[in-house]
């Protein structure tokens, strides 16, 4: 076999490091570096290392029970005239790089520093604050993506006011769309409903897509499973192990947004009427139920280790025990052929005429003896 077509397999520190490396990029997605540099002022506007957008894209939307408008616009400023207007207004911004954007929407919205800052930065856990005017929620859109077998998460920022919504993300493309739907089709109670039971249509629409991923995943549980109990690979334990990595993952995404959830309900802003509540604890309920599935998933890796620990140590086992059947059987044809390897001048057999024929049918007889006394011990 060429060697040099596999670098890999014969320098293991090259594989060695490669494994460091992916664990590395592994771990990025549980501890995010903030933007900013140590001892920056608060309230400081750094765009994210990472661009997963180009351009940023400002999409208006504008309704109430009788009128729609829906409308890309390039400045933030040609949505201010509906800002104060009875109608609700949602505006969506694609794109957290654009700063000046950022900064533009806080001065004519009113929105704190250190909530632009918290949009702006995309490590932030998940959770809901209460400014008096206006309520931020930032929560994060989790995706499976078969390409790259990993969850993949997005950050999405809520500015709730009394009329007005504006959703930052970090890139085009969501989980949002249905709602969308509900708006321009007059689905539901959504278009009779303000901007609280929009918050809530859309918090909702990504829990309920978490229902999604979970199913995904169950499924790669599934045939890891099977995997592990017919033939598992040295690659079946790499796989189990970064399966792990992503249960915790969701986990750290879901769990605070029972929090964000639970003071939704309980601080009784004046933002959110007592009809949208029920709503909230509907999905507060979905997200206990989403907590527990992955808890009963990291039950499962855990099981799963041990299955794969238990397959190999039985083959291990059954490959000894037939290293160990054939040894045994070899013993004694090895002990007849050592007494008559001996060179002794006087041995009465090998002057024997048949004695080679005899000493073969003692050899098979003794094989095939030991097989059989074997399989009557079920040991074969």
């Amino acid at each position: 076999m060429d060697q040099t077509r596999n670098p890999a397999k014969k320098n293991p520190i090259k594989r060695v490091a490669r494994g460091v490396g992916q664990a590395k990029r592994t771990l990025t997605r549980f501890i995010k570096k903030p933007a900013h540099a140590p001892g920056t002022s608060p309230g400081t506007l750094v765009p994210a290392p990472e661009k997963k957008s180009a351009k940023s894209r400002i999409t208006l939307i504008a309704y109430d029970q009788d009128h729609y408008l829906k409308k890309e616009i390039d400045t933030i400023e040609e949505a201010l005239p509906l800002k104060d207007s009875p109608t609700v207004t949602w505006i969506n911004i694609d794109g957290l790089h654009d700063i000046a954007l950022i900064e533009s929407v806080g001065r004519q919205f009113g929105i704190h520093p250190l909530t632009q800052e918290d949009i702006v930065n995309i490590g932030q856990r998940p959770k809901a604050e209460d400014f008096d005017d206006y309520i931020y929620i930032v929560f994060k859109m989790l995706s499976y993506r078969d390409g790259t077998d990993q969850i993949e998460s997005e950050q999405v920022s809520l500015i709730l006011g009394s009329n007005f919504l504006i959703s930052f993300q970090e890139a085009p493309g969501d989980v949002m769309a249905p709602v969308r739907e509900r708006i321009e089709k007059g689905k539901g109670r959504i278009r009779k409903a303000g901007c609280d039971y929009l918050a809530y249509a859309l918090i909702d629409a990504v829990v309920d897509h978490y229902f999604l991923v979970l199913e995904a995943f169950g499924e790669k549980i599934e045939d890891l499973e099977a995997e592990l109990l017919s033939d598992p690979t040295p690659n079946s334990l790499q796989r189990l192990y970064a399966m792990k990595r992503d249960v915790i993952f969701f986990r750290k995404q879901v769990w605070p947004i029972r929090e964000l959830l639970n003071r939704l309900v309980k601080e009784e802003s004046p933002l959110i009427d007592k009809s949208v509540d029920v709503f909230i604890s509907d999905v507060y309920d979905h997200t206990i139920q989403i907590i527990d599935t992955i808890e009963s998933f990291r039950d499962l890796m855990a099981g799963l280790l041990d299955i794969y620990l238990s397959t190999i140590s039985n083959r291990m086992n059954a490959i000894m025990k037939m290293l160990t059947i054939m040894a045994t059987i070899f013993i004694p044809l090895t002990f007849i052929a050592g007494i008559y390897g001996m060179n002794f001048e006087y041995m009465p057999e090998l002057k024997w005429h048949w004695a080679y024929p005899a000493l073969w049918v003692i050899f098979i007889s003794i094989f095939l003896g030991m097989l059989t006394w074997f399989k009557h011990k079920k040991w074969l």
